[in-house]
């Protein structure tokens, strides 16, 4: 195991336990607030918890002990000698050094001469493909290039842990996808924790996905197995998918608020045993009048918001949510209060048990 964390901070309602691979890139994800970045914060040594104990590589980080009396002396390695780096939203550079004295500032501090650390500055640029920057101050860098000089900065210090918060968040949609692409090389074989609040950053860069929410973790795994047969509704919201939930039955699933689903399961999915069925939100039909079809399940339903998202419109209901054009929209005359029927076929639902 590369990497443990069990840490509380009661004044804030963390209690998280995560183990980490080594080479394992985990994502983070969860809404603002749900302890994301004071998980990376604790482990860089900048937020210091209540209790809790961390290791990494054999190597204690800190050790805090459980509160009481017999609580034994305290632990606590600081962040510069940690083996940890921490890269943050903003790219945080040092405004009057070059990108090449940025990225060789890791190595210089490790005790590298600076011809060394010049030479380690130059071959990471190369990894990011920024070495064309080198000689740029970073008030003459784009966001993404600044971005791509920081983790180059990061990854020169060859730390064991990189922690990524939100790394494109603070980057234009045109930057965005060139520097996922370029992460997802440079961090092959690295040991990351990446917190993020989206999808596509956790499918694209994360071999495991972990959900926060309330300071506590509620879901993990595969990331593909989390995100596309989510066992909450929270994490299926995440997800962009609808999610109901009840028991097998002979014709399908008795959901629990009592509606039946009418689904082909497989024959090896016993009766009564709890299953979950992900329909993604445009393949769910919204009409006025009630449907009629054999592999059709029906939901009447009050729509209860409508979410401009781009070229769709997510239409919202206690109990699933379609996307739809502003065409449909308006050909239906929906708005919230409206009373209207959402459907899905079964050809169209992930069924699997939870």
């Amino acid at each position: 195991m590369m990497l443990s964390i069990d840490a509380t901070m009661p004044e804030r309602g963390l209690d998280i336990s995560l183990r980490v691979e080594r080479g394992e890139t985990v994502a983070i994800l969860g809404p603002n607030g749900a302890g994301k970045s004071t998980v990376l914060g604790i482990l860089a040594g900048l937020v210091r918890p209540e209790s809790g104990h961390a290791h990494l590589a054999g190597r204690t980080l800190f050790d805090l002990g459980a509160p009481g009396p017999a609580r034994p002396a305290p632990c606590w390695v600081p962040p510069h000698a940690r083996g940890v780096a921490l890269l943050p939203q903003e790219a945080l550079l040092f405004p009057h050094l070059t990108a090449a004295s940025n990225v060789a500032f890791g190595p210089r501090s490790a005790g590298a001469g600076r011809r060394e650390s010049h030479a380690q500055a130059l071959h990471w640029l190369r990894e990011v493909d920024a070495v064309e920057l080198a000689g740029r101050r970073p008030t003459e860098l784009s966001g993404g290039q600044a971005q791509r000089v920081a983790v180059a900065r990061a990854l020169a210090a060859q730390p064991q842990l990189l922690l990524l918060d939100e790394p494109l968040s603070a980057l234009d949609v045109a930057a965005a996808p060139l520097v996922r692409r370029m992460l997802r090389r440079v961090l092959a074989n690295q040991t990351v924790l990446l917190v993020t609040h989206d999808v596509l950053d956790a499918l694209t860069l994360a071999d495991r996905v972990v959900v926060m929410h309330d300071g506590r973790i509620i879901e993990e795994g595969p990331t593909r197995d989390v995100l596309e047969r989510p066992r909450t509704r929270f994490t299926a919201d995440l997800a962009a998918l609808n999610l109901v939930t009840g028991t097998r039955t002979h014709v399908g699933v008795m959901t629990d608020a009592g509606a039946s689903v009418i689904l082909p399961l497989a024959t090896d999915t016993p009766l009564g045993t709890r299953v979950g069925v992900a329909v993604r939100p445009a393949n769910v039909e919204v009409s006025l009048l009630e449907p009629r079809g054999l592999n059709l399940t029906v939901f009447p339903a009050l729509v209860r918001d409508l979410e401009p998202r781009g070229d769709v419109v997510r239409v919202r209901t206690d109990a699933l949510f379609a996307d739809l054009t502003p065409r449909a929209i308006a050909d239906l005359d929906l708005e919230p209060g409206t009373r209207a029927y959402f459907s899905f076929d079964s050809v169209d639902a992930v069924t699997y048990p939870l």
